[in-house]
């Protein structure tokens, strides 16, 4: 009887991590990404996403949740410019990360967790006329994220920031 409970417990801990190493934990793609009339996707309708642009959708359910200040643009020496690449550049270096779009003053990325494959979509606008890089980061899978998605978003801000000249 032994013998099966500890299968059974086994089978229970390695079938998630082989799912999520056949991606199958991803989750759907999302649509209709991309910055579309100066504005990203709304936040998630689920407790799995944040967005500097959240104000922009007052009935949104997820508003005060999804809530995060935008990323400075000046946060570097050399100004916008010089804060958008070295983003891009953190975002290159962060465990799990893909650059799936970098063009003109967007980027879009997919994080993956280690162990179990889940997919996070993380999109940033450098709004030149704001002074600002707006960002949303959101989880394919789960109706909650566990604040994932606020700490990536901050430590990166705190990595922008540390980067000053």
């Amino acid at each position: 009887m032994v013998k099966w409970i500890v299968i059974v417990v086994v089978l229970l801990v390695l079938l998630p991590l082989l799912a999520g190493r056949l991606g199958w934990l991803h989750g759907p793609a999302p649509s209709r990404l991309g910055v579309n009339e100066g504005r990203l996707k709304p936040p998630s309708r689920f407790r799995n996403s944040v967005s500097s642009q959240a104000d922009l959708w007052p009935d949104h359910p997820q508003r005060e949740y999804a809530r995060i200040s935008p990323l400075p643009a000046g946060a570097a020496e050399g100004g916008a410019d010089a804060a958008w690449a070295r983003l891009r550049h953190l975002v290159e270096g962060e465990r799990g990360a893909r650059i799936v779009q970098a063009e003109g003053d967007y980027l879009y990325a997919q994080f993956t967790t280690r162990w179990l494959g889940f997919m996070d979509d993380v999109e940033f606008w450098l709004d030149r006329d704001g002074g600002v890089i707006h960002v949303r980061s959101a989880s394919r899978a789960g109706k909650n994220d566990f604040g994932v998605n606020r700490v990536r978003v901050e430590a990166l801000r705190a990595r922008l920031v540390s980067a000053r000249g």
